[in-house]
């Protein structure tokens, strides 16, 4: 059955029908019948380089065959004992050993719960009502972060969806990523601010990048008004480095959010950060986060094998940084648009110059991305289907397969 006839009964079943609204591809999604390492089979017959990579976690590839035989063996053994199990205290030593600023980390089952829980985390330690967020930051889809960007520097939370009560969000306040100055505002005005919450490298608008020396003021400015940083690094966890933004940028956070990654490509999230605060969890403390498939050990069994497997082969990301870069040559001979790199995170924004925040990527030509997006679809490069999402390349990418998207790049941007 071919992926239109799919898309006709999913619509009937399914609202919009996808399960998730980034999805929905017009007129209608391909449908993917399995993969493999770089690549993508559809249901039509289609072979496609797969840049997307389920949105980050795959950075070893579809169907890796290390962390294959890592969930079988898992599998062999149960897949869920609503008991505590080795590989929980195998990944958090691995997860607290690669990162300075973390002592203690619970698993949960996604990022959405981990940002969740970790600004409930932050109030319970701080007793204040109020969070911080940069405009256009994602943050998982629950009520606290659901929030449109406003008009001013400093904006109020306004709902960004139905169903989200305005007198919850009207507590998240947003400032522009790279700008100081309404950061240190917002905290010099407001007392009962508990913590700001923020993507070291903006991922599901770009990637965006910080100013140089950016997350260093953050760190200042939010520890010299006793407010909590929570660095959100369910993208750029093992994505960037061994030890993710917060040892590439220098910066320790006092909690910090992980998924994608360090779950091998299975649904995981994870909340971390120093022991004090930590300690603070139920059952050791107050604050309260519970959940069925916590520590769940065919995701602990696929992480602990990816991040052993990225400890052992650190050259990967150097691979990756090249691979890139090789893309990055291609499209800036075009001279159209402006690409943005860092290290296996890339994008190419239709825009003059590289946008800095939010606003400055909302400027981007997106209906010149579409026909781009499309152009490389027919070429059988599959990027994310949006202007607003980051590109992604893992260790199976090929030399032929970086050789194949520069040159549809190429080809491409310069039509």
């Amino acid at each position: 059955m071919k992926s239109s006839d799919l898309f006709t009964q999913a619509k009937t079943l399914i609202p919009g029908g996808v399960s998730s609204p980034v999805r929905a591809i017009k007129p209608y999604p391909f449908y993917v019948e399995s993969a493999a390492g770089s690549r993508l089979a559809t249901v039509d017959g289609t072979d496609l380089i797969d840049c997307c990579l389920g949105y980050g976690p795959l950075i070893l590839g579809h169907a890796h065959p290390e962390i294959r035989e890592a969930i079988d063996r898992q599998l062999e053994k149960g897949w869920l004992y609503g008991t505590p199990s080795p590989l929980e205290i195998d990944l958090a030593r691995i997860v607290t050993g690669d990162h300075p600023g973390i002592d203690m980390v619970r698993f949960v089952s996604s990022g959405s719960e981990a940002t969740m829980a970790a600004i409930r985390l932050a109030r319970g330690y701080t007793g204040r009502q109020d969070i911080i967020k940069v405009e256009g930051g994602f943050h998982g889809a629950h009520d606290a972060v659901l929030v449109k960007a406003g008009s001013g520097a400093t904006t109020l939370g306004v709902p960004d969806s139905a169903g989200v009560i305005a007198d919850l969000v009207a507590h998240t306040r947003q400032v522009p990523y790279n700008d100081l100055d309404a950061l240190e505002t917002v905290l010099s005005d407001n007392d009962d601010v508990a913590a700001f919450i923020l993507e070291p490298i903006m991922g599901n608008i770009g990637p965006v990048l910080p100013d140089d020396g950016y997350l260093a003021a953050v760190r200042e400015i939010t520890a010299a008004h006793d407010v909590l940083l929570i660095l959100d690094e369910v993208i750029t966890g093992y994505r960037i480095g061994i030890g993710g933004a917060e040892v590439h940028y220098g910066v320790r956070p006092d909690i910090a959010t992980f998924g994608k990654i360090i779950g091998g490509g299975l649904p995981i999230g994870a909340f971390a950060g120093r022991r004090d605060i930590m300690e603070l969890i139920a059952p050791a403390g107050p604050v309260y986060q519970a959940g069925t498939f916590n520590g769940n050990p065919a995701s602990l069994a696929a992480g602990v094998a990816t991040l052993r497997y990225l400890h052992d082969h650190p050259e990967i990301y150097r691979r990756l940084d090249d691979a890139t870069r090789a893309i990055e040559e291609v499209a800036v001979d075009a001279r159209r648009g402006s690409f943005v790199k860092m290290g296996s995170l890339f994008k190419h924004f239709f825009r003059d110059s590289a946008p800095r925040n939010y606003r400055e990527v909302k400027e981007c030509d997106a209906e010149a991305f579409s026909r781009f997006w499309k152009a490389m679809l027919d070429r059988g490069i599959f990027l994310p289907p949006s202007q607003f999402e980051t590109n992604f390349l893992s260790t199976a990418h090929s030399k032929q397969d970086i050789e194949e998207v520069a040159d549809a790049y190429g080809s491409c941007l310069f039509a």
